[in-house]
């Protein structure tokens, strides 16, 4: 039986936590949480789950994932949120890797998000296929703050295992909302870094184009009003991001 480590980083994640730790129950053999100094139960719930937590101020996601990454005892790491669940058919194919052993160094996977409680199959939120566990020796997450994602070697190709993760988004529009303004407000650091100037107009063009974008290429308008929620809230937050960073542009002139 091969062994493989979870790592989870949090921050006020008492509501949904559970069911995470739940569905990593007879597939993680360690669990590394690294909790941004959470002002509820996480960390208490975690511990009670037997996981090891460590609190760590929080840099960035890539930053924090891999920092997780590299507490794991494990070679072969999984990657979870707070607010991800593994599916049955995803425990199972793991538990059967587990078994049998890992044949490639970097795996992948679908996720399947849901907006208040619905599954969304458009938006360019499904198959949205994730690398979340990998062998660690030969693979780990990149430093970028937001858009993060596992980097390795162009000679590795990912393989795909069965089943999903399930993202549970938000309970209420108004969560989504919170999530994607903290999301946004790092993207504009990100940008007002990297770009020279931002024009006025720019944040309108940027916030039309992903609205146009989620809705009529990613298909949101076949997910009903789920759909035109989430690409309005595209606009509203790349509006936020390209904003922010013109402002910051501006005061550093």
């Amino acid at each position: 039986m091969r062994h493989i480590s979870a790592t989870i980083i949090t921050f006020n994640e008492e509501h949904r936590i559970e069911a995470c730790l739940e569905s990593l129950k007879g597939i993680a053999d360690e669990i590394i949480v690294v909790d941004s100094f959470s002002t509820d139960r996480t960390a208490e719930i975690c511990a009670s789950h037997g996981c090891k937590v460590v609190k760590r101020e929080f840099p960035g996601y890539g930053a924090q994932r891999q920092f997780a990454t590299s507490l794991t005892t494990y070679s072969y790491v999984l990657s979870i949120d707070a607010d991800e669940v593994l599916s049955p058919a995803l425990r199972m194919s793991i538990k059967k890797l587990k078994e049998t052993g890992f044949d490639h160094r970097v795996y992948k996977m679908s996720r399947l998000n849901f907006y208040c409680g619905q599954p969304v199959k458009h938006c360019g939120w499904y198959p949205d296929l994730q690398i979340r566990l990998f062998d660690k020796r030969y693979a780990n997450w990149n430093l970028r703050d937001v858009s993060e994602r596992v980097i390795f070697p162009d000679t590795l190709r990912p393989e795909m295992i069965d089943g999903d993760i399930l993202h549970y988004r938000c309970s209420t529009p108004e969560e989504y909302r919170q999530v994607q303004t903290r999301h946004a407000a790092i993207t504009g650091k990100v940008l007002s870094a990297h770009l020279e100037s931002v024009p006025a107009i720019t944040p309108y063009i940027k916030g039309i184009k992903a609205f146009l974008d989620c809705y009529i290429n990613k298909g949101a308008i076949l997910d009903g009003a789920e759909g035109r929620a989430i690409s309005r809230e595209q606009y509203r937050s790349t509006f936020i991001a390209y904003n922010m960073a013109r402002r910051t542009l501006k005061k550093t002139r």
